[in-house]
């Protein structure tokens, strides 16, 4: 082999420095350290106080509620973000460990966060598993910036008073002695400071992955908790929609059909006697059963819009909107069509919002996009209506919400009073 010139050796150099190991680069990992310096100190005494202040007004109970209460929503939302920074730098992606809230009041739900291992290690992690981190990554800190010192050392040796670094067992001065401690930085700066940055990285990655991310068999029980939830709506979200078919047919074909049976009934009566008054009770037959047919036809089209299964969504909505009395904008990218069972529920998605904000929001347009990305479909409903809008029981966006979640899915309804509104929607579309 040839000498190798400057240009590859910093080539190499540069490589080595950012190249990814164990999902993370070397830089992610130092900023990942670098962060928990000010995090662990920050965080790591707010948890820390306030679970000591919850303990200490135990005794007094009413006192301590709400505090425990705040503790544990305050560690909640610092997990999600640590899972976010640990997603970003580290490469670990890590799922919510804790098991979605049973049904309940507000003391139903303190108790079960109170009793959630998942949530301790959370704070576990917070109060003291944090500012261990904050204490090592301020180690690496201080190698990165010793190696720094000692490599530009003969550039501002000469301009220290005595023309001498004192380092306590050793003084270095220009020259030779100023040089050696360059070359010692640079290995340094090359060799021990990145691998003792990956080394704690990864040391981190399995800490943060412990005790933030879920275990084995609590993923499985708290998957097993979603999806009873997710049934339990499935069964709600039905029984209602069937309830909804009944009153439908009652109050409307089944009303027109008895109608037309009772003209029919007194045209057969008089048919012989009464022509006249036969041919007009007829005509108000054929009128009824044509009524019937119409209220037959959209209760058909609000159970499964027969354009859906035979052309798809974009054909399906384009049906919607032209019944829209506000202006609407559909963008739809699927290029490959999702399941039938995800493909009605972003149409009843859309289909809903749009009704609801013809008849209570006054927006002058609404926007519509459907996207497939990663297996996943977005369902997004924007208008710029008056706001206000909620997804809470009874409402037919809380039966939207309870047919995507038992698809695997989730809803969520942004809508600050004066708007505007967003109904945001994603669902799997399976493997």
């Amino acid at each position: 082999m040839g000498p190798v010139s400057t240009k590859d050796a910093i080539v190499a150099v540069v490589r080595f420095l950012v190249r990814p190991w164990r999902g993370m680069t070397l830089w992610r990992s130092l900023a990942w350290q670098t962060l928990d310096v000010p995090l662990g100190i920050a965080i790591g005494i707010s948890i820390t106080v306030l679970v000591a202040l919850s303990v200490g007004l135990a005794v007094t109970f009413v006192i301590a509620l709400p505090l425990v209460w705040f503790t544990f929503l305050l560690a909640a939302q610092l997990g999600r973000l640590e899972r976010s920074r640990a997603a970003a730098l580290l490469g670990l992606n890590l799922a919510s460990p804790h098991a979605p809230l049973a049904p309940g009041n507000w003391w139903s739900h303190l108790r079960q966060r109170v009793t959630s291992a998942s949530r301790w290690r959370e704070i576990g992690y917070l109060s003291l598993g944090l500012p261990l981190q904050g204490a090592l990554g301020a180690v690496v800190l201080v190698l990165w910036s010793a190696a720094l010192a000692l490599t530009a050392l003969p550039g501002y040796v000469t301009h220290l008073p005595g023309r001498s670094v004192d380092l306590g067992v050793l003084r270095l001065h220009s020259g030779q002695g100023a040089a050696t401690a360059a070359v010692i930085g640079v290995l340094i700066l090359l060799v021990v400071a990145p691998q003792a940055t990956w080394g704690l990285g990864a040391g981190e990655r399995r800490f943060v992955g412990w005790l933030l991310g879920p275990r084995a068999q609590s993923d499985l029980a708290r998957r097993v908790d979603e999806l009873e939830l997710s049934r339990s709506a499935a069964v709600s979200s039905a029984e209602a929609e069937r309830h909804r078919i009944e009153r439908d047919l009652h109050d409307g074909a089944q009303q027109r059909l008895v109608a037309l049976a009772m003209d029919l009934g007194r045209a057969r009566e008089r048919f012989d006697t009464e022509p006249e008054r036969v041919r007009q009770l007829v005509n108000e037959a054929h009128e009824e059963a044509k009524a019937a047919l119409a209220e037959l036809r959209n209760l058909a089209r609000g159970i499964h819009p027969a354009v859906l299964t035979d052309r798809g969504l974009d054909a399906a909505l384009s049906a919607v909107i032209t019944r829209c009395p506000v202006p609407v904008s559909l963008a739809v990218e699927v290029p490959t069509r999702p399941p039938a069972s995800v493909e009605s529920a972003a149409y009843f998605v859309v289909a809903e919002a749009l009704t609801n904000v013809a008849k209570h929001a006054h927006a002058t347009r609404v926007d519509v996009s459907i996207l497939l990305q990663n297996n996943r479909l977005i369902v997004n409903v924007r208008d710029d209506g008056d706001g206000g809008a909620e997804s809470s029981n009874g409402s037919g966006l809380s039966g939207l919400a309870d047919r995507v979640g038992a698809l695997g899915g989730w809803m969520r309804v942004l809508s600050p009073p004066g708007g505007p509104t967003s109904v945001m929607v994603e669902i799997p579309c399976g493997s």
